[in-house]
């Protein structure tokens, strides 16, 4: 069992803050790759060549044989001001790590760091994967086609949550986080003056009706027992009190926790936008945009999962369902993966201007991020990669 000792912490503590403190956006953390990989360059462990502008890759091989075993981190921050008034708050205007991802980077640093001391213990070989743009949905796909999952037998990760205490660890199998979508309508119709409406064709009508309608998508179209949501966020027509305009814009998310329904709602939604406008003698372009699927955490691993952070020293619970984004969810699709939640105790949700955690959150994620794969690398699923004598 890999542990942290007091030295050790104290040093991540305050290598967290620095990134906290020079935070960069997606696809521009230059400087927090460059800080990465000087870390394990002064260990020894050079990056494995993908040709990645930002994010960085490491591979620790151990000395027995066994199954490739991915740990991932999402470096990016967000573009958002910081109102904390801590003595690590960002120095970057209009920038900051609002979500914890300067915490993931750490865990994973300090994980890689005590693997490396520690590879007599590594059956197989450890993938480090420090991965960008996880705020605008795109850096799993991006780091993917670089090679990124090339080889890996399973991939694994975590994500900081305030709403848990220290020392517990929100596990669960299944949906853990929601599939994310956008979509965008724009109806059509004819302008004219507010006062003879019969001689135009009124767009927001047609809007105000699809914006009704298709709730009910949700609640007579999509079976019972699954978990969805339709929001629509923003609506934009005309320029002025009277006069009817030509064209109204309406756009918004959809959430959902099984592929069925992220199958059939926009099925349905584009129905809707089509016959609702041709229903008022107006046309409808629709456009949907996938972001990402659900973050659907294999059962087979929990378990193993729960035991391990029994042995820590730490307390397993049952994880709620976010029905935020992880784009840690295309890994999912490629390779089996489970994804936790790790407590932090913060005092405000993620996303807000005065985010911040308990420092002593980090030696429990370092903990369980070094321990996973030496607990999972004897997985029945990895039974064949592992020569018993």
């Amino acid at each position: 069992m890999i542990k942290v000792e007091k030295d050790f912490e104290k040093r991540l503590i305050e290598f967290r803050h620095h990134l906290h403190k020079f935070p960069e956006l997606s696809y521009h953390e230059f400087k927090t790759t460059k800080e990465i990989i000087g870390w394990f360059e002064r260990l020894g462990l050079p990056p494995v060549n993908l040709d990645l502008e930002t994010g960085a890759v490491f591979d620790i091989v151990g000395e027995h044989p066994g199954p490739v075993i991915a740990l991932r981190a999402d470096i990016d921050a967000l573009p958002m001001q910081e109102d904390n008034v801590s003595p690590y708050r960002s120095s970057v205007d209009g920038v900051m790590h609002a979500c914890g991802h300067d915490m993931h980077t750490t865990a994973l640093l300090g994980a890689g760091a005590l693997l490396l001391k520690n590879r007599d213990l590594i059956k197989g070989t450890v993938r480090l994967l420090f991965q960008p743009a996880e705020e605008v949905a795109t850096g799993a796909k991006y780091v993917c086609e670089k090679g990124a999952l090339d080889g890996v037998d399973a991939i694994f990760g975590f994500h900081n949550i305030p709403t848990l205490p220290l020392g517990t660890i929100g596990i669960k199998s299944g949906g853990l986080m929601a599939g994310v979508d956008r979509f965008e309508v724009v109806f059509h119709g004819r302008g004219g003056h507010a006062g003879v409406p019969h001689k135009t064709i009124d767009p927001i009508i047609i809007a105000a009706e699809y914006v009704t309608n298709i709730q009910s998508i949700i609640s007579r179209r999509i079976n019972l027992f699954d978990n969805a949501a339709i929001s629509v966020t923003h609506i934009e027509g005309g320029s002025t009190w009277n006069i009817i305009p030509d064209h109204a814009t309406i756009e918004g998310t959809v959430r959902t926790f099984q592929k069925g329904s992220r199958k059939i709602i926009p099925l349905m939604m584009k129905k809707y936008a089509y016959g609702i406008a041709e229903a008022n003698d107006g046309y409808a372009d629709f456009h949907w945009e996938g972001l990402h699927p659900v973050v659907d955490n294999d059962p087979t691993f929990r378990k193993p999962l729960e035991d391990l952070t029994l042995e820590l020293g730490y307390k397993p619970v049952e994880a709620k369902p976010s029905s935020g984004g992880e784009d840690f969810s295309f890994y999912q699709e490629q390779i089996p993966g489970f994804f936790v939640f790790i407590g932090v105790e913060g005092s405000e949700p993620w996303h807000s201007p005065i985010y911040n955690m308990k420092d002593s959150a980090l030696k429990i994620a370092v903990e369980f991020l070094a321990n996973v794969p030496l607990a999972i690398s004897n997985h029945e699923m990895f039974r064949d990669k592992i020569n018993i004598e």
